[in-house]
């Protein structure tokens, strides 16, 4: 059998790693999202609730507030607009994690074996991992942040409703081009620095401790990288 026959013959993920790891990594992240999402949206109209709170102090003492807590702002929504709109802006955050997650892991898995390198036993020294974990969360958000600005933007679009204040988007793409119009490529990218810094410091310890963990296991223990080590990594 020649090269190019045998390199066919192998498993997709053995012939395009990078690519594989890319989209199920993508995959993964988008089904999490979706299960998630209305946590996500809690907290950003919680975080804006109480921005506004200052503002209304300021205009009306004693004014109250419109949600308490995360159960309480969860039941405000449903509500007031319907349990569909606690997933809304599901879709630019299914971009986003498509680009983030997919760009974090790859990023990750370069760095660590081909630029910062493993040591001779296979083992990834933890200054490296770390290194790596915060390289590759800043670089996939970097990349992902304009799905990140229209994520919650359109997140805050059912209280400017219920506020009788007018939509400013019809839809995920036209949030998109209406934003690159206002403020062109560089609006995209508003409020990148934090956005970035988050990330670094998510990513050193969400991706340095599975994959430290996971090592560990697999160099000194009976257990091998399967799904159990990875579950177990995982939960660490």
């Amino acid at each position: 059998m020649s090269p190019a026959e045998e390199k066919k013959s192998l498993p997709l993920t053995e012939r395009w790693p990078r690519a594989s790891k890319f989209a199920l990594s993508a995959c993964a992240a988008a089904v999490a999202e979706l299960v998630t999402f209305p946590l996500d949206l809690t907290k950003t109209r919680l975080q804006v609730q109480g921005e506004a709170a200052v503002l209304r102090n300021a205009a009306a003492a004693g004014q109250a507030v419109p949600h308490h807590g995360m159960l309480h702002t969860v039941a405000g929504i449903v509500r007031e607009e319907g349990w569909r709109k606690l997933w809304q802006g599901a879709t630019p955050a299914i971009y986003r994690h498509i680009v983030y997650s997919g760009v974090r892991m790859v990023a990750y898995e370069h760095l660590r074996d081909s630029v910062l390198g493993r040591a001779e036993d296979e083992s990834f020294p933890f200054w490296k991992a770390v290194i790596g974990g915060m390289s590759a969360g800043a670089i996939g958000q970097f990349f992902a942040s304009p799905t990140d600005l229209v994520k919650v933007q359109m997140q805050m679009e059912g209280k400017r409703k219920l506020e009788g204040k007018p939509l400013r988007f019809r839809g995920v793409h036209h949030a998109f081009v209406k934003i690159l119009s206002e403020g062109g490529i560089r609006g995209l990218w508003a409020g990148w620095v934090p956005n970035v810094q988050r990330a670094a410091l998510v990513n050193m310890g969400d991706l340095t401790t599975y994959d430290s963990v996971k090592h560990f296991l697999v160099l000194n223990t009976p257990l091998v990288d399967n799904t159990v080590t990875h579950s177990v990594a995982r939960c660490c």
